[in-house]
């Protein structure tokens, strides 16, 4: 996780001010490029999101999505073209990452420079519903009580801009829609911008604003979903949409192109 990630220009990792551009810009790249040898993950990349954006990023595996994500969450400076954030950086893994030898308030707590540190983690909990577990130990957290304790960590720091690396994919179906729920509520209270990893089309459709598909390092596609929440998956507008995303990401009827 990235505290207080300053602007950078990528290709030189030098400081380009404090000010991504408009006020209510959370993070902006301009032909963002990432090579491993020979092959180049991320080929020109061109991203904004806004202050109080939900943006979801579709891809098939090895399309360059995680490299995205690590490059804006300030873990991967050797890219080239410009990246830009403006304010906290804050980043929720597929696996929790909590630490085994510390409590879960202290879980929370980690890294944070504030005068109140277990008080600020414990307010955290509370809006993730874990109040009663802040003095427990991670190792006996269920699998969605870890998230809930991750998700915390990741807003207590009062981010501009949130990252999801697929933090659902590991939960079971009914968790996963309470957790949905939650990352909801939460956005909407915090208001920042967020970038949702997932490999999973309808709950890209079901949360965002946006949903991107990258594809051998590029945007290859962008949809804006203009519904109100709760949305329900049959929906025609999301029907259409997501056999449009589908087809983008090479799956057919008969199955992957």
């Amino acid at each position: 996780m990235a505290e207080g990630l300053p602007v950078l220009t990528a290709d030189t990792g030098t400081d380009a001010g404090s000010d991504p551009g408009s006020g209510r810009v959370a993070a902006r790249v301009r032909g963002l490029t990432k090579r491993f040898g020979e092959r180049t993950v991320l080929d020109g990349v061109d991203l904004t999101i806004e202050r109080g954006e939900f943006v979801a990023l579709l891809g098939r595996s090895g399309s360059g999505k995680s490299t995205l994500l690590r490059a804006l969450a300030g873990l991967d400076r050797d890219t080239g073209g410009e990246l830009a954030v403006d304010g906290t950086v804050s980043v929720a893994f597929q696996e929790p990452r909590l630490v085994p030898w510390k409590r879960v308030w202290a879980n929370v707590a980690l890294g944070l420079r504030t005068d109140r540190p277990r008080a600020d983690a414990e307010r955290a909990l509370g809006e993730v519903g874990l109040t009663e577990r802040g003095g427990a130990w991670p190792l006996t957290l269920s699998g969605g009580e870890a998230q809930r304790a991750s998700l915390a960590r990741a807003l207590v720091r009062e981010p501009g801009l949130l990252l999801l690396d697929e933090p659902f994919s590991a939960l079971d179906a009914l968790t996963r829609i309470t957790m949905h729920r939650l990352v909801l509520d939460l956005w909407e209270k915090h208001g920042p911008g967020l970038l949702l990893v997932t490999h999973d089309v309808d709950e890209a459709l079901l949360l965002a604003d946006r949903v991107l598909v990258l594809d051998e390092g590029r945007i290859a596609h962008e949809s804006r979903v203009n519904l109100p929440r709760p949305r329900h998956r049959d929906h025609p507008d999301l029907i259409g949409l997501r056999s449009t995303l589908l087809t983008t990401l090479g799956v057919t009827p008969e199955g992957t192109a």
